[in-house]
């Protein structure tokens, strides 16, 4: 039961920890990335691909942002894809923008993979940036997302996620926004490293031509685009400059919903994505693909209720043990039990939208594990669908 303790423990720590560690070590060791040397004017076309399923509220916002991109206005292209929507995007777009802008409409709602699958059938530029409708791009994002291609060996670029949050914020979004924040941090340093394993759909651009249909029932369309790009042989580079901001989620019953949904798609992905796990043929992709996402997604949070029950087993024999080093057992137990109290006192107060940030840490990280054991369930019980489902926020930035 000690070993069992010891190597469940031991996988957690490299997941949340070790593994960060380890990459910061590689790259130190064999130093940074050296810049493509290219004429320093790039403005290939773009389209920039805008998912907005009933998002009339936010569209003038985003419309805006939009324009307000500092990339030449006869380089970038907009298609907003409103299909199924029913919420009179479509008619909006069309009388307030006239030709500036491209519609994808149409009263059929198929889900976002499919649309987005239609969408790309009629972009002819070279790059394709997808933003979500609900977000604001710094005005550089579309300049230096671009940048990242003068190196032909890039095939995708991730753009930073950030969540606004401000003192008053819940202890949910203050959790979702130190999680990015170290999201971020590793993705830094899978990009110095080879490549990073996974974009995130609020901000990332492809090469056109790498696109590959993608299966309809897709949860996590953005994980899938990026890494099969990158089992193609090409980078999928990180660019932090070009980020797009949101607000968190608009109450815990709604993260929580995200997170589930999210989490069997995680499982959908590493079914769908099972060849990158040959080493042999994908070397540092299989490396950094299994560290940071598959023991993220199917290995620690199975292993920390395994944790618990094996620490609650030891505890309970070492009352039968004179030894001192026995009872370190009851210790280790007992600050688990605090770990995980603290955790639940952390999500009942959410629940009432009552502020306590110092129980943020142990409750988002519980919270979070909590959902991807959810989100297992449900994918093996195939009850997850892939359609479109848009999720509250909190009040709404605006540009």
């Amino acid at each position: 039961m000690e070993i069992v303790l010891a190597a469940s423990a031991g996988l957690v720590l490299y997941t949340y920890i070790g593994y960060g560690l380890l990459v910061w070590l590689l790259v130190r060791i064999r130093g940074r990335r050296q810049p493509i040397d290219t004429p320093a004017v790039f403005t290939p076309e773009v389209t920039l691909i805008i998912p907005a399923y009933n998002e009339l509220a936010f569209l003038p916002y985003k419309v805006a942002n939009s324009f307000a991109q500092l990339y030449p206005t006869d380089r970038l292209h907009f298609l907003f894809v409103t299909e199924g929507s029913t919420d009179g995007s479509d008619d909006f777009l069309r009388k307030a923008y006239g030709a500036s802008i491209a519609v994808l409409g149409g009263d059929v709602r198929r889900g976002k993979v499919a649309a987005m699958n239609r969408a790309m059938q009629q972009v002819t530029t070279e790059l394709v940036i997808f933003t979500d409708a609900n977000t604001v791009l710094n005005p550089e994002a579309v300049q230096n997302l671009v940048n990242q291609f003068r190196d032909p060996k890039v095939g995708a670029v991730a753009g930073e996620k950030r969540i606004l949050t401000n003192d008053s914020e819940s202890a949910a979004g203050s959790g979702e926004g130190l999680y990015w924040k170290y999201e971020s941090f590793l993705k830094r340093l899978d990009a110095e490293l080879h490549t990073i394993v996974g974009a995130a759909g609020e901000l990332f651009a492809i090469r056109t031509e790498l696109y590959e249909p993608v299966e309809t029932d897709t949860i996590l369309d953005d994980f899938i685009i990026s890494l099969r790009i990158a089992g193609q042989g090409y980078r999928v580079a990180y660019e932090p400059e070009a980020y797009a901001m949101e607000r968190p989620s608009f109450s815990i019953i709604d993260e929580q919903k995200r997170k589930i949904r999210i989490a069997a798609g995680g499982f959908q992905s590493i079914v769908r994505l099972k060849y990158l796990l040959n080493p042999f043929r994908y070397g540092w992709l299989t490396f950094e693909y299994v560290s940071h996402r598959v023991m993220r997604w199917a290995i620690a949070p199975l292993c920390l209720p395994v944790i618990f029950l094996a620490n609650g087993f030891l505890a309970v024999q070492a009352f039968l043990s004179p030894s001192i080093w026995a009872h370190g057992w009851s210790l280790l137990f007992m600050l688990q039990c605090g770990f995980y109290g603290a955790a639940w006192v952390g999500y009942g107060l959410e629940k009432k939208q009552l502020k306590w940030k110092t129980l943020f840490v142990p409750f988002y990280f519980t919270f979070m594990n909590a959902c991807i054991l959810a989100g297992l369930m449900r994918y093996l019980k195939g009850a997850q669908s892939g359609t479109w489902e848009k999720v509250r926020r909190a009040d709404e930035i605006r540009v």
